[in-house]
């Protein structure tokens, strides 16, 4: 297949040549060297879109044992559409960026509203399905559908940047626009899946971004521009962003020989929906948390420091310090204006199986 040649600059026909020289040693590098997967056994529409989303921002080592869970309990669109959301929520902890679950079932029920339980098979169908970008709906039209739809994902922009030498921001969306369009030109035909797959596995195992790129095992090192002037960790461009606003938060174990207190968190917002152990803002001292025990209704026996720790979200990182107060018992009847969630009494079992609670407070989970 050859490049349409309408393009707009001369620059991007030259471009498009060059990543067209790549696709058949591409493919065959891919087809030789792939990953063993669960997501690449047994192909179908769902299991590559669970798979695609699980795997944003979170990696492949990590997402295996949550896909395989996931899989066992919600096996397909129906189970996913009709699942709970707290036990959606509760399968998903430790994913974190918790609205991709969310979307994931809001997704499902648009498949059984408007295409009677059966996933669509085109680009722009699937593009339309809640919480699936240009890239998801890449991944699934060509590795399912076998469709010459670009997948462009962090490890594409890598790879393809580096191959051009492109100093453009990556962050800007006309960047990934043109990337997009020029992968669409040479994108064959005959192996859509395998092309696209082979981009994202080289960028993943080969052309790595920290550290130094394997070029040595990379089989289109001879048309990569930045490979041939030794500039490969100048690609790609990417403006740098904000710093972190940072939250100084003191997390609070309030526990009697049975149960722990814990709390919903709003609808919206930071980790909306899921549930936390009640903290405050600052960083409090123990006199200071025996206070707001005794101000919340509580009569604490005994108070312990618990370890200190960190979170990072996209925007905003917690520094946390934590105490945990026993009590001589929860009462249920706390001072609602100063615990502005409705309070739950979970024993321990159930926080363990049923409340999804995000891995900012893993080191209070003890």
């Amino acid at each position: 297949m050859k490049c349409d040649g309408k393009k707009k600059y001369e620059a991007d026909d030259l471009a498009c040549e060059r990543l067209q020289e790549t696709v058949e040693p591409l493919v065959e590098w891919f087809r030789e060297n792939q990953r063993d997967l669960p997501w690449r056994k047994h192909v179908n529409a769902y299991r590559v879109w669970i798979s695609e989303i699980m795997l944003q921002q979170t990696r492949v080592e990590a997402v295996k044992s949550y896909y395989t869970r996931f899989l066992e309990e919600l096996p397909d669109i129906k189970a996913l559409a009709e699942v709970p959301e707290d036990r959606l929520l509760k399968l998903w902890e430790g994913l974190g960026y918790y609205n991709r679950a969310r979307n994931l079932k809001a997704a499902a029920q648009q498949v059984m509203e408007e295409y009677n339980g059966v996933f669509p098979d085109t680009f722009e169908e699937i593009k339309k399905l809640k919480g699936i970008g240009s890239y998801t709906a890449g991944a699934i039209s060509s590795f399912v559908y076998h469709q010459q739809k670009p997948a462009v994902d962090g490890n594409v922009f890598r790879v393809v940047t580096r191959i051009l030498e492109d100093s453009d921001d990556i962050m800007k969306a006309s960047t990934r626009t043109k990337i997009e369009r020029m992968l669409e030109q040479v994108i064959p035909a005959e192996a859509p899946g395998d092309f696209n797959q082979g981009l994202i596995e080289l960028g993943a195992i080969v052309c790595l971004p920290n550290g130094e790129p394997r070029c040595e095992s990379c089989p289109i090192r001879e048309f990569c521009l930045a490979y041939q002037d030794e500039c490969q960790m100048d690609y790609p461009v990417k403006k740098k962003a904000k710093e972190r606003r940072i939250e100084k938060r003191t997390i609070l174990r309030f526990c009697d020989n049975e149960e722990i207190a814990i709390r919903k968190r709003p609808g919206k917002g930071l980790l909306a929906g899921l549930y936390e152990f009640p903290n405050v803002e600052g960083h409090l001292t123990q006199k200071e948390v025996i206070e707001y025990a005794k101000e919340s209704g509580l009569t604490p026996v005994r108070v312990k420091k618990l370890p200190k720790a960190k979170h990072i979200f996209s925007h905003v990182e917690w520094q946390m310090k934590g105490y945990e107060v026993i009590v001589d018992e929860l009462e249920r009847e706390l001072d609602q204006k100063i615990w502005s969630e409705q309070v739950i009494f979970a024993e321990k079992e159930e926080l363990e199986k049923k409340y999804p609670m995000p891995s900012a407070f893993a080191a209070y989970q003890l």
